[in-house]
């Protein structure tokens, strides 16, 4: 049963990564959710490095927090990465307060 589970989250989550790298050369804002804590990630795939990262338990002081370190980065445009998780509640908090904070997504 869990390996049933891990395996249908692995393939979501490289369905997903894939459909990105297909449609942009932008960063990609990837999001990984714990039961405690978020974490965010601005990643460069083409230089193959970390740009900005964000940790924390609220979304939106994750959010604000990666849109500041973002624009410190000189990073004006991300793509979403939200790995395996439907594009709601924590997550969905997270990018909305990102994009209210200038980053465009």
């Amino acid at each position: 049963m869990i390996k049933k589970y891990q395996s249908a989250k692995k393939r979501r989550t490289i369905a997903v990564r894939s459909k990105l790298r297909a449609k942009s050369s932008l960063p990609r804002l990837s999001i990984f959710r714990s039961l405690k804590f978020l974490t965010a990630q601005i990643i460069d795939d083409q230089k193959g490095i970390t740009l900005a990262h964000a940790k924390g338990k609220n979304p939106a002081e994750v959010g604000a927090e990666i849109a500041k370190k973002a624009h410190s980065a000189k990073v004006k445009a991300v793509v979403v990465d939200r790995g395996s998780y439907r594009y709601h509640g924590r997550i969905q908090k997270l990018v909305d307060v990102a994009r209210g904070a200038g980053l465009t997504i």
